[in-house]
């Protein structure tokens, strides 16, 4: 059943590419799109009009909103953010990716542990604040790739196989106070899979081949990867699915690793995740495909609640 929706605001760090093509994913189809950033949220806190009326949530006059990315800020200015989609959410206005899906997403440590708690295969990982506690780890793991806690687009990833390069690599992040996030590294043939999930099923995917120039390891788009379009396996596209699900995502980039001896890996769900790569390598109008999920779907919550 088609939500009435008229009007959907995008809330983003910065007019761009991506909310070019939700702006005119939503006008093609009857609704106007309000882009705002998320810096321009205000809210008002009062108690309701003598006729028992309340001010729309945060000012907002839409019926829905699609949030993309969040810009870098100070710890309140995260969370506030954050919390304003919670209230938006709480005060009946769909919000897609959730406020709940969103912060199981853009901290890899939440992803993994959901990933490995429904069952999905991910590759070892450790999770530790001492570098002591890191090294630990290396010794046990033997090669790793260590990862930023918060990051996308391959940045700051680096891989460590020897224990002086992870004694300064520890180092370093001790200085910054980071966490360490360390995952084995998996034997693979250097390409991995992009699936892009709207609702329950798998819209498209391809397959992400390293670099010529580059570390074989490192296989993402945006860092000079090479893509070309893959149907996927039903194997593969239910472990996409059953991803998105487990972090409560309606609509997701999903990366999977196949391993030399056999094994797919389930190695990120990305809860605001780009598409351009997909775009451009399938053809696909991704942005549509969102905004119908938006105006047609139901939302993961509905549909989990429905199968019990």
């Amino acid at each position: 059943m088609r939500r009435a929706l008229s009007a959907v605001t995008i809330l983003s760090a910065r007019q761009g590419w991506h909310t070019d093509e939700l702006c005119r994913a939503l006008s093609a189809r009857g609704v106007t799109p309000q882009l705002r950033p998320y810096e321009q949220l205000v809210a008002h806190l009062a108690s309701p009009a003598a006729d028992g009326t309340q001010c729309r949530p945060l000012g907002l006059a839409a019926d829905a909103v699609l949030a993309r990315i969040i810009p870098n800020g100070s710890l309140e200015q995260i969370i506030f953010r954050v919390d304003a989609l919670h209230w938006l959410e709480d005060s009946g206005v769909p919000v897609m990716n959730s406020p709940r899906a969103i912060e199981r997403t853009v901290d890899k440590f939440y992803t993994s542990a959901l990933l490995q708690r429904a069952g999905l295969a991910t590759p070892d990982t450790v999770v530790c604040e001492r570098s002591e506690d890191a090294m630990a780890a290396f010794q046990r793991l033997g090669d790793v790739i260590v990862k930023p806690l918060f990051g996308s687009m391959g940045l700051g990833m680096v891989r460590v196989c020897d224990e002086d390069m992870a004694w300064r690599v520890f180092r370093a992040l001790d200085a910054i106070r980071g966490v360490f996030y360390l995952q084995r590294t998996v034997d693979h043939a250097g390409s991995d899979v992009r699936a892009f999930v709207v609702g329950d099923r798998v819209l498209g995917a391809f397959e992400r081949h390293a670099s010529s120039s580059g570390p074989q390891w490192r296989t993402n788009y945006s860092r000079g990867g090479r893509a070309a379009p893959l149907t996927l396996p039903a194997e593969w596209a239910d472990l996409a699915v059953r991803a998105a699900r487990a972090v409560g995502a309606d609509y997701a980039g999903v990366d999977l690793l196949p391993a030399r001896d056999g094994t797919v890996y389930v190695l990120e769900v990305n809860g605001i995740p780009g598409w351009q790569g997909l775009q451009s390598t399938t053809g696909l109008d991704v942005a549509g495909a969102i905004v119908d999920e938006l105006l047609h779907g139901t939302p993961l919550a509905a549909r989990d609640a429905r199968a019990l």
